[in-house]
């Protein structure tokens, strides 16, 4: 596989952990996930995490992989284009947009210990919480997949474009939030 190759095919393979954090936002609201509880004088989370923003975000994520897995299995691929085959691609898009959403609480949960208020920038933090929750999850599912299509041979080169794309997606999908009225802030 080429290095251009690699790098379409690291984007085409994590996109079931890069829709559902912009999904979550469209389907917010509701009961927050820490039910409003504090620890240690401070939120858990906050109000922007909901049980139907998590839900939502996440099987939206798990819909745009089952609908690649659709796809790939209409042109004979086998392998789902690197999913691999049934039943490990559901597993391994089911790792990757719950993964992404497990990531975006988890960085909630560090920017409320570092008091940093919901919508308040945190550079790094805001981009790649989700991922690394996805990439994580991903690894506990199927440390092979992971490492197959990432590191070994060309991979590296869709690991690279990945986390260059992410901030470029992740600004872009809340600028629209934001003019969509989803959203109180723009990043």
């Amino acid at each position: 596989m080429s290095p251009l190759e690699a790098a379409l095919a690291g984007l085409w393979l994590m996109l079931p952990a890069l829709v559902p954090n912009s999904a979550a936002v469209l389907f917010g609201g509701g009961t927050p996930m820490d039910l409003g509880r504090s620890w240690r004088g401070k939120r858990i989370l906050g109000d922007g995490k909901t049980w139907r923003g998590f839900f939502g975000g996440a099987l939206t994520g798990f819909g745009v992989g089952s609908f690649q897995i659709i796809i790939t299995t209409m042109l004979d691929e086998q392998d789902a284009f690197g999913y691999g085959d049934l039943p490990w691609a559901v597993a391994i898009i089911a790792a990757l947009s719950f993964g992404a959403m497990t990531g975006d609480c988890v960085g909630s949960f560090i920017k409320r210990r570092l008091g940093v208020d919901r919508g308040r920038k945190a550079p790094g933090l805001d981009q790649y919480n989700f991922v690394l929750g996805a990439i994580v999850t991903v690894i506990i599912v199927s440390p092979g997949w992971f490492s197959g299509h990432y590191i070994e041979g060309n991979g590296y080169w869709g690991l690279a474009m990945f986390l260059v794309v992410v901030p470029l997606l992740h600004r872009s999908a809340n600028i629209i939030g934001y003019k969509l009225g989803k959203k109180n802030v723009p990043w």
